[in-house]
């Protein structure tokens, strides 16, 4: 089979991005693909549509539009009635490119993705998912650099891509006369994970089936991975912020608990302790709970830094003591962190308590907050308490300090 283009079957035809292409837009690309030419542009609006106020997310939306010169013949503007083809595509943009964001980082903000298409030659709304894609990308880029955003809320990179089968042969990237001509048409709009967010398959001249189809996936698969390629070569050292690690701060400036934390999440977040984020100031632990106090710390800190912030809080719980000194644990002889002072007035409180009766719990408690609410988890430790303190109460080097270990 001869394609209008000389292309191969698995071919996209040639495809150029070019970044800024509007100045006065908060995020802009002009995107070639073959004779089509797309111009999209996101604008920032720092407001939310009704349903969303006060929620605390964000809202992106899109608009798709044909120039009146954009085809071989003259295409009528819209005017109080909408295009509906032009209706339905700016619906698909919209929905493709919120997967490609995680709204709860974008703050209560909208942004629109607008598509004017200059040249109609095929594949119009794949083009514009994929341009529209890189203007959003600028987009965030400006609100960092302004400071209006900690973290890139972009979690995904979205492509799209035409296939179909034409004279009985599967084909990628479908211009105009073979779209026009195609026995099946299908649009692919994809993450760089492989998934779908959005697949549309029609067998307009006849059925097809189910081995052609896996043909057409391999070539949009294919496809898609080769527009991922081209939108980072156009966006270059803003390519970052597409699913950059989360940075999560630790409500403590303790070097060991920072490390810990850092190990158990596997190198999976960027994780900062309270001055490495900015905050100085004194938290009051005035909780009556060490998850109410876990809950206290990692509020304030996500509240004055903007990042995730996840608190802690531990002590000792004797039953026999009711509980004590629980949430008091670090300040139990009455001065804050007397380590010896409240292990030595802790044993001397359960001097008179049955040797079997003084079973000590050790409750770390720990609390995630994020912008949208706290996850709480605990764990509870249970051991026996001594009524001589051991002498070896640090830990070997690497693993830290633990107040009350030599009651264990």
């Amino acid at each position: 089979m001869s394609r209008p283009d000389n292309r191969k079957p698995n071919e996209l035809r040639p495809c150029e991005i070019t970044v800024g292409f509007v100045g006065t837009a908060d995020g802009s690309c002009l995107i070639r693909c073959g004779g089509t030419r797309v111009i999209c542009t996101a604008s920032i609006d720092e407001s939310v549509p009704p349903f969303l106020k006060g929620k605390n997310v964000g809202w992106l939306t899109a608009e798709y539009s044909m120039l009146p010169a954009s085809t071989g013949r003259r295409k009528a503007r819209d005017g109080v009635k909408k295009d509906g083809r032009g209706v339905e595509i700016s619906r698909l943009i919209g929905r493709a490119l919120r997967q490609a964001v995680d709204r709860r980082f974008l703050g209560e903000r909208t942004i629109t993705i607008d598509c004017d298409v200059l040249e109609a030659d095929g594949g119009t709304r794949t083009a514009s998912i994929t341009g529209g894609f890189v203007a959003l990308v600028c987009a965030v880029d400006k609100l960092l650099k302004q400071g209006k955003l900690k973290e890139s809320p972009i979690v995904h990179q979205i492509a799209a891509v035409s296939a179909g089968i034409v004279d009985d042969v599967p084909c990628l990237d479908l211009c105009y006369l073979e779209d026009s001509a195609a026995q099946t048409d299908m649009n692919f709009v994809m993450d760089e994970t492989g998934a779908f967010v959005e697949l549309q398959g029609t067998g307009e001249g006849r059925a097809f089936s189910r081995g052609e189809l896996n043909e057409i996936l391999a070539l949009g698969e294919k496809g898609i991975d080769e527009l991922h390629e081209k939108q980072r070569e156009a966006l270059g050292d803003m390519a970052r912020h597409i699913a950059p690690k989360r940075t999560i701060v630790i409500a403590s400036n303790n070097a060991h608990k920072i490390q810990e934390i850092s190990h158990m999440l596997e190198d999976r977040l960027n994780v900062i302790s309270m001055a490495e984020a900015g905050f100085t100031d004194e938290i009051d632990e005035n909780g009556e709970t060490f998850e109410e106090n876990a809950a206290i710390k990692a509020r304030a800190v996500a509240k004055a830094t903007g990042y995730c912030a996840l608190g802690d809080d531990s002590g000792l719980s004797v039953d026999a003591l009711d509980g004590a000194p629980g949430v008091h644990s670090a300040r139990y002889c009455g001065r804050h962190g007397d380590d010896k002072a409240n292990n030595d007035l802790l044993i001397a409180n359960m001097a008179d308590i049955p040797q079997h009766g003084g079973h000590p719990r050790r409750g770390p408690h720990g609390g995630i907050r994020v912008r949208h609410g706290p996850f709480p988890a605990q764990r509870r430790c249970d051991h026996r308490a001594r009524r001589v303190p051991r002498r070896d109460h640090l830990y070997p080097p690497g693993r830290g300090r633990l107040r009350l270990r030599p009651l264990f």
